[in-house]
């Protein structure tokens, strides 16, 4: 069985500049699975930079509302909504509420920094 406290994810700022806490990690947490779980939040008004990563990656909305740029197609998700990104695509989300943006990035392959290009 595997438990990680939310507390013993610290929170840093990931190169799109969203405020990311790795909940689940293979490499941190030592574990044979192909996926990361990481919370991002963003405050209001603010958008993450335009990036690809090499793995595909799932947002589940926690809280908010957020318009997600994939490539040429945008879309509105609230609270409760997931969209797949497919690997390789141009992407930044950005939050249209008048509260935080608060989403899980579920990433698989799982998420390396190395992996993560701006622009």
């Amino acid at each position: 069985m595997f438990v990680k406290k939310n507390l013993d994810s610290p929170e840093f700022e990931a190169a799109d500049k969203t405020i990311l806490s790795e909940l689940v990690h293979p490499v941190n947490d030592n574990l044979t699975i192909g996926y990361s779980v990481a919370r991002a939040r963003l405050p209001i008004a603010k958008a993450s930079l335009a990036h690809r990563l090499a793995s595909s990656e799932l947002y589940y909305i926690l809280n908010g509302k957020g318009k997600l740029h994939i490539d040429d197609t945008s879309v509105v998700l609230e609270t409760g909504d997931s969209a797949l990104v497919p690997a390789n695509a141009l992407q930044y989300i950005e939050n249209i509420s008048d509260d935080e943006l608060l989403f899980l990035c579920i990433v698989e392959p799982y998420w390396r920094p190395e992996t993560e290009l701006l622009g």
